[in-house]
């Protein structure tokens, strides 16, 4: 629990400001001491200076009589406060000590002003009044006495006030912060354990807030993404059950003997196609399923993009044209090389054409077009049949999207085409979009650089 203690926002908070505190009151006792023990020291020189003019005033007229009880009290007091007085008559200190050099000043009539200088073998601070006939007083104090210890004192007192406020404040702050996060927190565990209803209150400070929001935007997109989701697999389970529903009567009625040796034929072409379809919708979901792997085999080549698209272009028209359906092209005079996937390109232009001939009416026309450009070259595939609202265009390659639109109103497939050709295209490095054809239906649009890598 202490383990996890340290590691928490709140602990590491209260460290923190706590630091923060008594690195603040060190680096500005390690500006202002010197400062303030400067200015104490010009104190004490100053207040010495005040009491040997004192005791100079007090002593020198009765240096020639016994000491009165006044002068004692003064002298103790003085004693008391760590200051000793020295009385210069005729020249002489009343004990050894003082440096002659002070002696002689006060002897010879002038004042010392307070100063450190070395008395008995120590430091002290001294300070000299002259008095009449070659007398004079010396009060000497020992340097910095108790102005160590108080600024000490004081710089003890600043710290741990520091530390209290740093304690205070960590404690607010880590309070401030950790209540978000463990929102936060708790709400990513309902998200994980299913809960899409889960919404984080917006709320400063701004780090705050952005995880708020893109905790909210999380739970909204996995809302949305699972519905997308589930009415894909309920569209695809439709188109799963449909073949073979038709394959199950079918073999029912073989196995019952209902259809004879002359219909077993058409029933078996019928059964045919019907596991073709379903091969076809279980190979695109597993294609689906690979894209995003780093195994989905690409293998880049220098390709002719005015070759490619007329081979498809001579592959279908047969099949068009049985549809009714006019396959026009539109290429440049001279080739227009890439590096793509050959076959990976051609099961984009299969994929497209499919859901063309499945939308457009007899007589309408599909148009594919090859021209080069600037960044790249464009194979552009449009067709006169129904098209798409602008409101179809954002989903249109979403899976199941479309099919959700039109199921019940127009042809549509089993609602992957679109995807999956999507998704090729940026294996390849391009880009596909989807917009209104001049020919009144839907244009599909491939982008492909020249010198192409594979995107994940």
């Amino acid at each position: 629990m202490a383990s996890r203690f340290g590691r928490t926002v709140t602990a590491r908070a209260v460290l923190v400001t706590c630091a923060a505190a008594v690195v603040s009151v060190l680096v500005t006792a390690v500006v202002a001491f010197p400062i303030a023990l400067r200015e104490a020291n010009q104190d004490a020189r100053t207040a010495l200076d005040k009491e040997a003019g004192l005791v100079a005033a007090l002593l020198g007229p009765r240096l020639a009589s016994p000491r009165t009880r006044d002068e004692e009290a003064a002298l103790r007091r003085l004693s008391s406060m760590h200051i000793d007085v020295y009385v210069i008559r005729s020249g002489e200190p009343d004990r050894p000590g003082l440096p002659r050099r002070i002696v002689d000043m006060v002897a010879g009539g002038r004042a010392v002003a307070a100063h450190r200088a070395t008395v008995g073998g120590e430091p002290r601070l001294v300070a000299g009044r002259p008095l009449p006939n070659r007398s004079g007083v010396v009060l000497t104090e020992q340097p910095d006495s108790g102005i160590l210890r108080g600024l000490t004192a004081r710089l003890g007192l600043a710290m741990l006030a520091g530390l209290a406020a740093g304690l205070i404040a960590g404690t607010l702050l880590a309070r401030r912060l950790a209540g978000p996060i463990r929102h936060a927190a708790l709400a990513a565990r309902r998200l994980s354990a299913g809960d899409r209803a889960v919404r984080l209150g917006v709320e400063a400070p701004a780090e705050v807030e952005d995880l708020a929001r893109a905790l909210n935007d999380l739970a909204a997109a996995l809302t949305t993404s699972e519905g997308r989701q589930r009415d894909f697999l309920l569209s695809v389970s439709h188109e799963l059950r449909t073949p073979l529903t038709t394959i199950r009567g079918y073999a029912e009625a073989l196995a019952d003997g209902v259809i004879g040796p002359d219909g077993a034929t058409r029933a078996g072409q019928t059964m045919l196609g019907e596991a073709e379809r379903l091969d076809r919708l279980v190979a695109d979901l597993l294609v689906l399923a690979r894209l995003e792997a780093a195994d989905f085999p690409v293998e880049l080549l220098p390709v002719d993009l005015r070759e490619l698209v007329g081979t498809a272009a001579d592959a279908w028209a047969a099949r068009c044209a049985g549809a009714g359906i006019v396959l026009r092209t539109e290429l440049p005079d001279g080739p227009v090389v890439v590096d793509t996937d050959p076959g990976r390109l051609r099961q984009v232009i299969d994929g497209l054409l499919e859901n063309a001939l499945r939308a457009v009416p007899p007589g309408a026309p599909v148009v594919l077009a090859v021209r080069p450009e600037a960044a790249g070259a464009v194979v552009e595939l449009r067709d006169g049949g129904p098209g798409f609202t602008d409101d179809d265009l954002a989903v249109a390659f979403e899976r199941g999207a479309l099919y959700q639109r039109y199921q019940g109103v127009r042809a549509v497939g089993s609602g992957l085409g679109l995807a999956l050709a999507a998704r090729l295209v940026r294996r390849l490095g391009g880009t596909i979009e989807a917009g209104h054809a001049p020919e009144g239906g839907a244009r599909f649009t491939v982008s492909l650089p020249y010198t192409s890598r594979t995107s994940r």
